[in-house]
C-alpha cells in the first residue's frame, strides 16, 4: 500500500475533507483543526492513502527553563482497517526526527494500561513504562 506521510500546517484544512474511520477519537471541527495547526508548538503529521487522511500523529513541543525540551505525543491513530501495518511505527519515526530537528531532546506518550496495541508500539521501540498518576481538570 502506498502511504504518503505528511506534516501539515496552516492552509492545509481541505487534506480533512476525507478521513478514514476512528482516526480521531472525535469528528474534526473546523473551527479547533484550524487553531491547532496555528499555534506554532503543535506538530500533526497525517498518512494519506490515495487522498484519504488514514493515520495521524499529534505532538506538542514543551520548553522549560530547567529541563530538556520535549516532545509530547499527544495523539496517535490508525484507522483500524490499515492498523498491524507498520504505519504508526513509521509515523512516530518521522515525528520523533522533526522533533529532534526542532531542538527537542526526549519524547514520551502516554496510554491507558488495557490499551495492548498501543503499549506493544511503544514497548518496540525500545520504551518502557513509567506509571503515573493523572489528575484530570474540566475548566
Amino acid at each position: 500500500m502506498e502511504l504518503e506521510i505528511r506534516r501539515v500546517k496552516p492552509g492545509d484544512e481541505p487534506v480533512f475533507d476525507r478521513v478514514a474511520e476512528a482516526v480521531f477519537d472525535e469528528p474534526i471541527d473546523p473551527g479547533r483543526l484550524a487553531a491547532y495547526l496555528a499555534e506554532p508548538g503543535h506538530h500533526m503529521l497525517v498518512g494519506l492513502h490515495a487522498g484519504e487522511v488514514v493515520a495521524q500523529v499529534a505532538a506538542v513541543i514543551h520548553r522549560h527553563p530547567d529541563k530538556p525540551t520535549e516532545l509530547y505525543i499527544d495523539e496517535v491513530g490508525v484507522t483500524p482497517a490499515l492498523q498491524r501495518h507498520g504505519i504508526a511505527r513509521r509515523m512516530l519515526d518521522e515525528m520523533f526526527a522533526l522533533g529532534k530537528a526542532l531542538g527537542c531532546e526526549e519524547a514520551w506518550v502516554g496510554t491507558e494500561t488495557d490499551n495492548g496495541p498501543a503499549r506493544g508500539l511503544y514497548e518496540s521501540r525500545g520504551a518502557m513504562a513509567d506509571p503515573f498518576i493523572l489528575y484530570l481538570f474540566k475548566l
